[in-house]
């Protein structure tokens, strides 16, 4: 249980860690100015910290601050390593601990874990080296995606629909992870779901004319479209809310997050990942679903902030 916060001064000093030094820095510098910017609207003592700074840590434990708002995108700060830091400096942060951050950033394990449990999530298999390819063609069949296990904002993904484009795409994903997954393509709808403690926000319907919801259609292009309402029926939608919590609880995930799955023509549901640290710039999907369930950007970045007042996070 999450216990509400009535003022400022209740979180004391807050540290925004922001920036870092993942493929995904520059988001994460966005995401992270907008938390403080609307932290700071709601009179919270918040305050950025680079993470990448050379007296990062220096000003984390000589700040005398108690808690940790977690803005960090990709390796480093989503996948548990900052989580082991700040367990062991006893500073409560926000989102999901140390196992739930490792586990979902490893987009593999997060697969075989919901495959384990029998949730469903499209075929998929590893490629290391040039000689997995036929697996890929053999297990997953075209067209698929591939894609870095240890990587987000769509960073190194490619869609594949044939023999002769499969190496290049390897390729692609490889120059930022040795390990790319090979996945099923979807053929349907994509939808998101934010999870702020244990609340599903309203789904967000995804819509774009690229071939897929890649990092410009997130972050740059303003043809993107998003429908929340998402327009599917209470009950249809009340049960992929249940799933993406399911598929967000298996992980040990905690405190805030977002789930991406799709629909398939036959209204079957797919679970593609689970972000941690999801963006928060003006381009971002929980904050556009915190505006529909009735929080402001400010709303929301202090229910975030109560997460972290619980204590280390078991996960």
């Amino acid at each position: 249980m999450i216990r509400r916060v009535d003022t400022p001064a209740a979180f004391g000093k807050v540290a925004v860690l922001l920036g870092g030094r993942s493929a995904e820095r520059e988001i994460s510098l966005q995401s992270g100015a907008a938390v403080l910017c609307a932290l700071q609207a709601r009179e919270i003592d918040a305050h950025a910290l680079d993470s990448a700074a050379t007296d990062f840590l220096a000003r984390l434990t000589g700040g005398q601050f108690t808690r940790v708002f977690n803005a960090l995108h990709g390796r480093g700060g989503e996948d548990g390593v900052v989580q082991g830091l700040l367990d062991y400096l006893d500073l409560p942060y926000t989102g999901s601990g140390v196992l739930g951050s490792a586990l979902a950033m490893d987009k593999l394990r997060s697969k075989q874990l919901w495959q384990g449990i029998g949730l469903p999530t499209p075929p998929f298999c590893l490629l290391r080296r040039p000689e997995d390819l036929p697996r890929a063609i053999a297990e997953v069949g075209f067209p698929m995606m591939l894609k870095p296990v240890h990587e987000g904002s769509s960073i190194g993904m490619t869609r594949v629909e044939r023999e002769a484009d499969l190496r290049a795409a390897w390729e692609a994903a490889d120059r930022y992870d040795h390990d790319v997954l090979a996945e099923r393509w979807i053929a349907g709808a994509e939808f998101t779901v934010g999870i702020v403690a244990a609340t599903a926000l309203p789904l967000i319907r995804l819509e774009t004319p690229r071939t897929f919801y890649d990092y410009e259609a997130k972050y740059q292009a303003d043809s993107t479209r998003y429908h929340c309402p998402s327009a599917l029926p209470s009950g249809q939608e009340a049960d992929l809310q249940q799933l993406a919590l399911s598929a967000f609880n298996a992980l040990g995930a905690s405190g805030w997050g977002r789930v991406d799955l799709m629909l398939d023509d036959a209204a079957q549901p797919w679970l593609i990942e689970v972000n941690t640290i999801p963006g928060m710039t003006d381009h971002s999907l929980v904050p556009m679903a915190a505006r529909v369930h009735g929080w402001d950007m400010p709303e929301l970045v202090w229910r975030v902030l109560e997460t972290s007042t619980s204590g280390r996070q078991s996960a």
